[in-house]
């Protein structure tokens, strides 16, 4: 396996970092060679740089990856917009030759090139190609008997002619990570639907995004899980103080608790949920956490 660079984004360091060690944990216990990337900025959001000035966007996202090229290392994402900016510039400036030298012109004044010859990797599907379920499997050390609601999210598996991730709609190896740490991943209604995040939606259209998140959650609720779990920090925060806003804007109350797949993985390695960031979440975890420390107890 190629040597990864970890990029850790903008919300892990400053809203989860319970998350940030979770993932630097999990990594570590599974002999994931990494490194952290020195100087990286944002990646940067692709619904906002990218919709309003595609130069600016690349010229900030390739100086991210030409700082993992000089280490030759892939970079590895925790989070589905770092991946989908990250990712879609890479392929973009190596596939466009004319603008692969508009932009290395910009980078020229700071000393830098783009030259192309690294990966943008997604936690997620780096695991699943990787590291493979069955050495996921293979390393669990307290299997997690519990029922999960998967998230997907948009910008893993869209545009999905170039992430070669499946059926957008028939979408499964995410499942297949969830299971293979013990838990049971429970299908519901509009699964792969947005939470109402990204594209500046939270933050322009806040009420319009909770009503999409809303949705989500009502549909999750009946589907009688103790937990959802997903692969980006920007939908963890939607679903998680998404919550929260809704309860303020509606009176409608949701107690969902929210994962990062690393944290649920991080369970299952043997890690306690106060070394996971779980109870820094909005969302009240207390019976939950108690249920998962009886998990990790009864294997005892």
């Amino acid at each position: 396996m190629t040597g990864l660079s970890l990029f850790l984004g903008c919300l892990v360091p400053n809203r989860y970092p319970g998350i940030e060690l979770a993932t630097r944990l999990c990594l570590a216990k599974l002999d994931v060679d990494f490194v952290d990337i020195e100087g990286a900025s944002c990646c940067p959001a692709p619904g906002v740089f990218r919709s309003f000035d595609e130069a600016t966007w690349l010229a900030l996202a390739s100086r991210n990856i030409v700082l993992s090229e000089k280490m030759q290392r892939d970079i590895l994402t925790i989070c589905n917009g770092c991946f989908g900016s990250l990712a879609d510039a890479n392929h973009k400036l190596k596939t466009e030759t004319e603008l692969k030298a508009e932009i290395n012109s910009h980078l020229s004044k700071i000393g830098k090139e783009f030259r192309g010859n690294i990966d943008v990797r997604h936690i997620m599907e780096y695991l699943f190609r990787e590291v493979g379920v069955e050495q996921i499997k293979a390393a669990v050390e307290k299997p997690l008997n519990i029922k999960v609601a998967v998230h997907y999210g948009c910008h893993l598996l869209k545009p999905s002619r170039d992430r070669g991730l499946g059926n957008f709609e028939k979408v499964r190896f995410f499942d297949e990570l969830v299971e293979a740490v013990g838990a049971k991943s429970i299908d519901y209604t509009d699964k792969t639907e947005c939470c109402g995040a990204g594209g500046g939606m939270r933050s322009a259209l806040k009420e319009e995004s909770l009503k999409m998140a809303e949705h989500k959650l009502s549909k999750i609720e009946e589907a009688g899980v103790d937990c959802i779990v997903n692969a980006c920090p920007f939908c963890h925060m939607q679903l998680d103080a998404g919550q929260r806003d809704i309860r303020e804007n509606t009176g409608t109350e949701y107690n969902i608790p929210v994962l990062h797949y690393t944290q649920l993985l991080g369970l299952s390695l043997g890690f306690k949920p106060e070394m996971l960031g779980i109870s820094m979440n909005t969302t009240n975890n207390t019976e939950f956490i108690e249920k998962l420390e009886k998990c990790q107890q009864a294997q005892d």
